[in-house]
């Protein structure tokens, strides 16, 4: 019989189902991929990042940098609008036991220094206009608590948390050194209401900026630390008062500090993380993440992990996941709808509405100590400190 007709050689091929390559189905023997790690902020910080290291701390001091010029355009009416000493000019039956000049006539007296020390000799704020020293104190109150709003609404955003900083920013350089230009009462007290108005999203943009990036451990402890910089601006303003004795030129040296930080600091100051991410940035934010941990020392993967908002986040199946998010959006109404964080809105807003009453009307008394205003200024300052540790 020959070979073709062996009855074996008919018998037909069966492959070898052991190897990959020529089993039924090839896509099965292939390894499936890695889930990828879906971690929010915290996590990664906790786990990837660091909770507070170098970065953070560079980060934290170059942002919180600009609550000392909240204190500058705050304070400096401690200095500006106080009432300067006088005296007798010899006419006019004028006593130098007298300790009020309301009641003598004109030209019996006249301010030591000259008028242009304060607002209150230039502008004639005495007596029946004191009022008025009050008054434009109150209207610059009243610009941070609408500026404090409008701009915690822009921090959240397509301006961003550092483009919000970086506008308040210029517009307190810009207003300071229009109000040392002011020809008279009401137009100082319109800038001093722009000035407000600016100055409410300083302290607010700082403070966020600065502690978004820092773990939920050590968050605390340095939103705490922010009024450092707050209490340091009001002792380094004692000391810019004590070389600028007129108004005018005390608000245009409280105003350039501003100027300052825009072109020197904020520069060199990142985006929020948590702000990239909530606006749909993922790859933005997660390369800032990358950053933060490569400073501190730490190992970051280079793949097989992503960012993604708390509700996503421990999501590490195989499910195809976008890149880029769409950008979550909100209002006070939002805030408003839910019953835990109305309540929470009410009580933050009684409890700061009560402790900034005590704390500024404690602090802008000062000058009524009646003894050396710049040491008084700058040991109040100084005596905040113990508390916030």
């Amino acid at each position: 019989m020959s070979k073709s007709s062996n009855p074996e050689s008919l018998v037909p091929y069966e492959p070898d189902l052991r190897s990959p390559l020529l089993g039924p189905d090839a896509a099965e023997a292939s390894p499936k991929p890695e889930p990828v790690e879906r971690l929010c902020i915290d996590d990664m910080l906790t786990k990837y990042c660091g909770e507070f290291g170098r970065w953070q701390l560079r980060h934290f001091v170059l942002t919180s940098m600009a609550w000392a010029l909240e204190a500058f355009h705050t304070m400096v009416v401690i200095f500006a609008d106080r009432e300067p000493a006088w005296r007798c000019s010899g006419t006019g039956g004028c006593s130098a036991g007298l300790k009020s000049v309301c009641g003598l006539e004109p030209g019996s007296w006249e301010w030591i220094g000259g008028p242009g020390r304060s607002t209150v000799a230039e502008f004639g704020l005495i007596c029946a206009e004191k009022y008025k020293v009050g008054l434009v104190q109150a209207v610059f109150f009243g610009g941070c608590m609408i500026g404090a709003g409008v701009f915690g609404h822009l921090s959240d955003s397509k301006l961003g948390r550092k483009g919000s900083l970086l506008v308040v920013c210029i517009l307190n350089a810009i207003f300071g050194c229009l109000t040392a230009l002011s020809p008279n009462y009401w137009t100082y007290a319109l800038l001093r209401l722009l000035t407000g108005f600016s100055t409410g999203g300083v302290g607010l943009c700082a403070f966020v900026l600065a502690t978004e990036p820092i773990g939920p451990k050590m968050r605390g402890v340095a939103g705490m630390s922010t009024f450092y910089f707050f209490s340091g601006g009001i002792a380094v303003l004692s000391g810019i008062a004590y070389f600028f004795k007129s108004w005018r030129s005390l608000y245009i040296a409280t105003s350039i500090p501003s100027f300052l930080f825009l072109v020197l600091i904020l520069p060199f100051v990142s985006e929020s993380p948590r702000w990239c991410l909530i606006r749909g940035k993922t790859g933005e934010a997660l390369e800032i993440m990358r950053k933060i941990a490569i400073t501190n020392r730490r190992h970051f993967p280079a793949d097989g992990v992503t960012l993604a908002l708390d509700e996503d986040a421990n999501d590490n199946s195989n499910k195809s996941h976008k890149t880029e998010q769409e950008a979550v959006t909100g209002s006070l109404l939002d805030v408003l709808r839910c019953p835990l964080t109305r309540i929470r809105l009410f009580l933050a807003v009684g409890i700061n509405f009560f402790c900034s009453i005590v704390y500024y009307g404690l602090s802008l008394n000062v000058v009524n100590l009646g003894t050396n205003l710049n040491l008084n200024v700058f040991l109040n300052a100084v005596a905040e400190m113990p508390a916030f540790f």
